[in-house]
């Protein structure tokens, strides 16, 4: 047992506990998610606000999984000689990409709640977060303009 813990580098090691760990996170997220929502509709809870919330749990979920999808693939592979920026490259739009998702969908989530309850001066909550996805995104995008593209061997065109 020691011989084949000593065969697995330090890093590879840590990837996959904490890639378990969110998958694990996922997995209990997904499993809540849709206790709530049958136990609210049991309850007798309106259709529309039992599957919002299920859609909120859901989108949660699909960031932690996909968190959990980019740790297992790109800290567990068996290179260790990775730029940290090209590395970064391919793994950023990725997960900023689902976390945009599902600040976007949160946001559109509570403009729909806010305007159905006729509360319109709690707008400025929905509005901060689809307005902060914008800058996320915009902020990925100068990431990607300015950070240095992959590097290719002399030979070859790029």
């Amino acid at each position: 047992m020691i011989n084949m813990l000593a065969a697995i580098p330090v890093r590879a090691l840590f990837a996959r506990l904490f890639s378990l760990v969110f998958f694990v996170l996922a997995f209990t997220l997904v499993s809540a998610t849709v206790m709530d929502v049958i136990s609210d509709l049991q309850s007798g809870q309106q259709l529309m606000q039992a599957l919002i919330k299920g859609v909120n749990g859901s989108i949660i979920a699909l960031a932690v999984y996909e968190l959990a999808m980019v740790i297992r693939s790109e800290y567990s592979g068996r290179s260790e000689s990775h730029d940290v920026i090209t590395m970064m490259r391919r793994t950023l739009p990725r997960f900023i990409g689902t976390v945009c998702v599902a600040m976007s969908l949160e946001g559109l989530i509570m403009i729909i709640k806010y305007s159905q309850l006729e509360l319109a001066g709690n707008l400025y909550y929905p509005v901060a977060i689809i307005a902060s996805t914008a800058l996320l995104l915009a902020s990925l995008g100068v990431f990607l303009r300015m950070a240095p593209k992959d590097q290719t061997s002399p030979g070859e065109p790029s």
